[in-house]
This record gives structure tokens, C-alpha cells and sequence, in this order.
């Protein structure tokens, strides 16, 4: 393999946001990898060099509100087609005219959004662990608060800016970790256990966290980067997706039940909520993603896929870009 295709470079480029960072590995056709929450383009770290050494230029950002990139202080700086154009802003960025864009968790919906609203810059998508479901229905904050009837949907815990903060910022790591570990088929609760997904009334998040142990995948030094991004930068920027989820159902109202027509690739875990609370997202997807090129779902995986199961994601991936049209 080339020194070209091993070596990893950091670069920010200019964006709507004012600024991206990116890590890129590999030379070849752009594949644009986007992380969710509570992450960084860290997540993508195995993925990086498994795309390089199969002839491909990865790209992993942080998404705005995030590590080295911008974080705008208007909560509404954070709505999904800002997103998409921060995405179509680093192709450009990086000379290129066209790339294949690869989400994961809100990563995921970034990335479906692009490919649906920039189907000129985004030749095809990949969406891990989130489904995609094509705008319509009620507004979100309406269904969300609905959910859990006496609890609290964490979506709707994260509505009111500071509110999550307060519980979060004073242990990023300890609150990380049992976040990561919730939603981690290791060590997420059992079955008919108390869901971390709902907060009791005049509760935290963090109440019903495994604690004692990391996930398998998370190493002490992997949970060091990333708690030590969030206690740089805070969690308002990464909270701030969650609190336009209204704004993005306006927005998006043009795009009404719309499908995306471009090559996709689904890859959902057993184990996540994502994944069967949106079970008819995937079974819609004949319909909503008539380009749909192999869905899977991994037995056994929770939230976190590429990192819970990397050498098969990195399989599905690799065959998946190879597929595709050049």
C-alpha cells in the first residue's frame, strides 16, 4: 500500500458554518463519512483505512457543533439543510464534484437529507443504524411527546437548551460512557429492564445507565478522545440537532413523502432501538428507497455498528462502493 493511501491528514475547510474539520485517508472517488451523537469523526476510525487501502479518498468530518469544526451560536444554525450544505460545502472544498456520502445515527439522516436535497453532488448513500423515513405526519415534537406516557422521550429532554447540559457537563466522561454502554449490545440493560431511552419525571438521562464496565469496543483511551472533544467544547452544539427537529419538518416540507432515488445501503443492528422502533421504515423502503442496493441487519449489534462490529461493516461498505456506478 502507498504512503499516500496510509497516511492520515486533518485540514479545515470553509463551510456555511465558517469552518469543518476533516480526516482524510486514501486517494481515489470521495466517500464522505458523517458521525452522529454523541460522537466526532473518530467514530469512523476503522473505516478510514480499510476505504484508503480499497481505492477510496475518505473523508470523515466533525459535523458542525462538534470537535475542530465551527459552533454557531444560534440554536436554529443547526437545522438540516444547513447540514446538507455544510456536506456539499467540503465537497467542494476538497476539489471534488461529486462524492458517495455514509452516515451514521443523526450522521445517518444527514446523510440521507443530502442525497435527497443534493442528489447534483451526492451520487449515492449509506445509512447506518438509522432508517430513513421520508418527511411527513405529524410535527415531531407532537409524536415525541406522546411517547412514553408518565416519562419522558430523551428527544424531548433534549428540547429546551441547558436543561441537558446541566446534567451532562459537569462528567462528559461519566455520563459518555453510560450512554455509550446503553445502547451497546454488551452492555446495554436487559430485556424488561427500565429504558434508557425515557427519563422519570424530575429525573436525568443518566439514571438508568449500566455503570461499572465499557463496552467491548470502547477503550479507556477511545472514551479519553472523546470526552475530552466535549469538555473542550461543551454539548450545545451536539444538543442542538435534536432541538430543530421541528424547523427541519417546515423546511423540509417540500419533500413530502419523498424518496431517494440515488444508490443506498442500509445496515442496522439486531440489538438497536433505531432499528425496531422503525421497523416500517424498512419495510417501506421498496417504495422509499426505490435506488436501494442491499439492506442488512446485524444479529447480536447495538447502536454503535461500525465501532460494535467494524470488520463487517467494512465488508457491506467495501462491496457496496464497488457496486456502484463509477
Amino acid at each position: 500500500m502507498s504512503e499516500q493511501a496510509t497516511a492520515v491528514t486533518h485540514r479545515l475547510v470553509p463551510s456555511p458554518a465558517g469552518r469543518i474539520h476533516v480526516v482524510e485517508q486514501g486517494a481515489g472517488p470521495l466517500v464522505l463519512l458523517v458521525h452522529g451523537f454523541p460522537e466526532s469523526w473518530y467514530s469512523w476510525r476503522h473505516q478510514l483505512p480499510v476505504l484508503a487501502a480499497a481505492g477510496y479518498r475518505a473523508a470523515a468530518i466533525d459535523v458542525r457543533g462538534y470537535g475542530r469544526s465551527s459552533k454557531p451560536g444560534d440554536t436554529e444554525a443547526y437545522r438540516m439543510l444547513e447540514l446538507v450544505e455544510d456536506n456539499a460545502a467540503v465537497v467542494r472544498a476538497l476539489g471534488e464534484q461529486s462524492a458517495v456520502v455514509v452516515g451514521h445515527d443523526w450522521g445517518s439522516a444527514i446523510a440521507a437529507n443530502s442525497a435527497l436535497v443534493r442528489p447534483d453532488v451526492f451520487r449515492a448513500v449509506g445509512m447506518l443504524s438509522v432508517p430513513y423515513a421520508p418527511r411527513g405526519g405529524p410535527r415531531p415534537s407532537t409524536v415525541f411527546a406522546q411517547l412514553g406516557g408518565d416519562e419522558e422521550f430523551y428527544v424531548s429532554y433534549f428540547q429546551e437548551p441547558g436543561r441537558a447540559e446541566a446534567e451532562i457537563e459537569p462528567d462528559v466522561r461519566g455520563w459518555l460512557a453510560g450512554f455509550y454502554a446503553a445502547l451497546s449490545a454488551d452492555t446495554m440493560p436487559a430485556p424488561g429492564a427500565p429504558d434508557p431511552h425515557f427519563v422519570v419525571r424530575g429525573g436525568k438521562l443518566r439514571d438508568r445507565f449500566p455503570t461499572g464496565r465499557l463496552p467491548v469496543w470502547l477503550s479507556e483511551h477511545d472514551l479519553d478522545v472523546y470526552a475530552g472533544e466535549f469538555e473542550r467544547t461543551g454539548v450545545s452544539g451536539a444538543l442542538n440537532r435534536y432541538r430543530n427537529m421541528d424547523r427541519d419538518w417546515e423546511d423540509l416540507a417540500g419533500f413530502d413523502g419523498a424518496p431517494i432515488t440515488r444508490p443506498s445501503l442500509f445496515i442496522g443492528g439486531g440489538l438497536d432501538a433505531s432499528t425496531t422502533w422503525m421497523a416500517d421504515a424498512i419495510k417501506a423502503y421498496p417504495t422509499t428507497l426505490p435506488g436501494l442496493v442491499s439492506s442488512h441487519i446485524l444479529d447480536g449489534c447495538g447502536h454503535w455498528i461500525q465501532q460494535e462490529r467494524p470488520a463487517e461493516i467494512n465488508r457491506l461498505l467495501t462491496d457496496w462502493l464497488a457496486s456502484l456506478p463509477a
